[in-house]
């Protein structure tokens, strides 16, 4: 309600600027064009109400013809500027959303990463109580081949666990840095399209 009070008072007070301005320009045109009559008489005479006649109706019905047209240009014109700013508005929303969808994978990826790491250890710790289960039934060279095995198995445990982990992080970056770049660049083209309206 307020937005069409709004509206309509900008639609009047364009009407009458125009109105003022027309009026202003005819005025000065009417009063640069009688000056052969200024030395003979200095009082109001019948071709001059007519002029006066003439100007007013010729005001008139330019003000009435173009109210219009000039008014539903500008109006159509704030309306374009609201639904595009209310497209915006969406886009804006709908990237929060995303983010925040982001933001939430991201928090459980942590959690993920510690139940990978716990399964690990247990892989681990099982494969160690397997390999010196064997040793002790075995003669004293079987056991130092076994705890080369399980140094072995730990290294290599450690480095699959270090390249998944590094390419989980590096997926985590990824999606923190392209979303950090969608909400700036929507921040930007927003104020920037505001500026302009504004300008």
């Amino acid at each position: 309600m307020l937005c069409m009070s709004n509206a309509s008072k900008r639609r009047r007070l364009l009407s009458w600027s125009l109105f003022a301005v027309l009026s202003l320009t005819a005025g000065v045109a009417f009063a640069s064009g009688g000056g052969e009559h200024v030395a003979e008489a200095k009082h109001w005479i019948t071709t001059d109400t007519a002029r006066v006649l003439n100007f007013v109706v010729l005001m008139s019905l330019l003000f009435f013809v173009l109210r219009k047209p000039v008014s539903n240009a500008l109006s159509g014109r704030i309306d374009s500027i609201r639904d595009e700013l209310d497209t915006l508005e969406k886009q804006k929303a709908d990237a929060e959303k995303t983010l925040a969808e982001y933001e939430t994978k991201i928090a459980t990826l942590d959690s993920e990463v510690e139940v990978i790491l716990g399964q690990y250890r247990e892989q681990g710790e099982t494969a160690k109580k397997r390999i010196f289960a064997e040793a002790e039934l075995h003669a004293a060279k079987l056991e130092e081949q076994a705890k080369r095995n399980i140094d072995h198995e730990f290294k290599a445990a450690r480095v699959d666990l270090k390249a998944e982990i590094m390419a989980l992080a590096l997926e985590k970056a990824e999606e923190l840095i392209q979303e950090q770049i969608t909400a700036d660049d929507q921040d930007k083209l927003v104020d920037d399209y505001l500026n302009k309206v504004v300008a």
